[in-house]
């Protein structure tokens, strides 16, 4: 047995969709505004989780280019039948308002890891879609119905079959399930076991009352009755519970017969108690009972913090585990992401013989279009991010540096531009907290010319201290602390004009060009050092 510490996929993964094939299990989770769309990950034992591919990376398949924070690429749904990989998926363009404008595409490939096809629309009356394969060769495609009547938006779950042949649904749409009491009713997944179709989904809200509610009926199409002890999953009511925000989940037998639950969850620290890394995805052990209903092994319904499963593997050990990236590859990794569009050559690339990764600037960090940006998820709460920026621009309107950055209206950003006052490049961080926009310093930082310039984040808790050097190892470092939990669904949420925030933290390289867009900067060295202790 080999002790395995939730959550297992760390930083922001959400929404998470798991898979088996033969001795093969795979995760799905959520990247939103970020590309490529879709992160899957791979495991021989339940135990160790490699990304293995990141299955939506050309246009054609996903056009976010304008989409608005937390929109873009929402629960993606993975299965596996007739020699195929199936990705459902919804690309959300408009979350605000009355009116919630997305459509759901299906995608499929022979193998994960290989090229998945142009994307089949399926339909537009709702996120969340999946698709469920009946031993009978039939396919069904079910999602929450978004209903603007009255204001009541959660208007239950629907089901439609799909035609694989023809490639589009048919038939009748049926609303098959109209929710708990708990209310938010998303996130269908259909299961057959022992002859009864069981529904579950995800209710209450993506936030502290989020809950899995399961129910099941002899025929697919209903009537369907609620789980006695409903819902199977949720820490709702223990505040205090480490793992919150439990819900949103699927589940798979493992090849010894025991089954799985991978499900969403998050971390609140602090005194604010947010959760600085976003929504992440942990497992857990789930059994059917001789009342043939899904129960958590043991007892309750709380997610259980650690869980033992029979591997003989050791555990991926996550508080060594830093990320370095010295740019000698031709490509870059496959963690890297961007904002809404491909990364693409036109404004970064590599230099393998200098080891350097170029940016040309376009639009600023607050664009919804063309950003250049490429970052890592933040997976550990305690972390130091460092690199090496060589820039010279030439006007103000030039910017380049490094970002720990939540959305276009959330970020904290030190970056290097040029002052026509003092004619030399100076320093600053600038704080975007819901839009207002404050500069650290009163007086940016004269910098030394054509010098490289050393930046630095260090964050524990929920505080980031920003340090910079024009000499190897001699940092100096701002004087004051920055609360950086505004990076966080928790603080973003609480602001009456927005509506979602479900993404998570990201530490970023950029580079702006108001100008002409024909500015780059060089970057020597990008790492992220976990659980920095001061």
């Amino acid at each position: 047995m080999v002790k395995v510490t939730n959550p297992i996929l760390r930083g922001f993964n959400p929404d998470p969709s798991i898979c088996r094939v033969g001795n093969d299990y795979y995760i799905a989770t959520s990247t939103f505004e970020w590309f490529p769309g879709v992160r899957i990950y791979h495991s021989t034992d339940l135990v160790n989780w490699e990304l293995v591919a990141c299955p939506l990376n050309r246009v054609s398949q996903l056009d976010m280019s304008g989409n608005p924070d937390s929109c873009g690429v929402w629960a993606p749904n993975l299965t596996y039948s007739d020699g195929l990989f199936y990705l459902v998926y919804s690309n959300v363009r408009r979350f605000d308002g009355r009116w919630k404008d997305l459509t759901n595409y299906l995608v499929t490939a022979p193998k994960i890891d290989g090229e998945w096809s142009e994307p089949t629309v399926l339909n537009h009356s709702g996120f969340d879609a999946s698709l469920f394969h009946d031993d009978d060769g039939r396919k069904w495609l079910l999602n929450m119905l978004v209903d603007d009547r009255q204001g009541k938006f959660f208007g239950g779950i629907i089901i439609q079959e799909y035609d694989l042949l023809k490639k589009h649904v048919i038939g009748d749409r049926q609303l098959i399930f109209k929710g708990t009491q708990i209310g938010i009713t998303e996130g269908p997944n259909m299961y057959k076991y022992q002859g009864k179709y069981y529904l579950m989904t995800a209710e209450g809200g993506t936030e502290r009352n989020h809950a899995v509610s399961l129910c099941r009926a002899d025929n697919l199409l209903g009537p369907y009755e609620v789980h006695p002890h409903n819902p199977i999953l949720t820490a709702a009511d223990v505040s205090a519970h480490p793992l919150q925000r439990a819900g949103h989940a699927s589940i798979i037998c493992a090849t010894d017969g025991q089954w799985y639950m991978a499900h969403l969850c998050g971390r609140p620290i602090g005194p604010k108690s947010r959760c600085l890394l976003g929504r992440e995805t942990a497992i857990q052990k789930v059994e059917w009972r001789e009342d043939g209903w899904l129960y958590l092994l043991g007892n309750g319904h709380l997610p259980a913090l650690s869980l033992d499963i029979p591997a003989e593997s050791t555990p991926f050990d996550y508080e060594t585990a830093d990320f370095i990236d010295d740019f000698s590859s031709q490509e870059l990794a496959m963690s890297y992401q961007s904002l809404r569009v491909p990364i693409s050559r036109d404004w970064c690339r590599i230099d393998r013989q200098k080891k350097v990764l170029q940016l040309r600037g376009r639009e600023s960090l607050s664009s919804t279009f063309q950003q250049s940006l490429v970052a890592q998820r933040v997976t550990h709460f305690t972390y130091e991010a460092t690199t090496i920026l060589g820039f010279l621009p030439t006007h103000f309107q030039q910017m380049a540096g490094m970002v720990l950055y939540y959305n276009t209206r959330h970020y904290i950003y030190v970056y290097v531009r040029f002052d026509e006052t003092r004619s030399c490049r100076v320093l600053n961080v600038l704080i975007c907290d819901n839009n207002r926009y404050t500069d650290l310093l009163e007086t940016p930082i004269p910098l030394k010319n054509e010098v490289d310039v050393h930046l630095r984040f260090r964050v524990h808790d929920g505080q980031l201290q920003v340090a910079y050097a024009q000499e190897k190892n001699h940092w100096l470092p701002l004087p004051d602390e920055i609360d950086c939990s505004i990076c966080s669904d928790e603080y973003v949420c609480q602001k009456e004009d927005y509506k979602a925030a479900f993404t998570g933290s990201f530490i970023g390289l950029c580079c702006q060009d108001s100008h002409l867009q024909k500015g780059w900067a060089s970057f020597h060295h990008f790492e992220i050092k976990n659980f920095y202790h001061k």
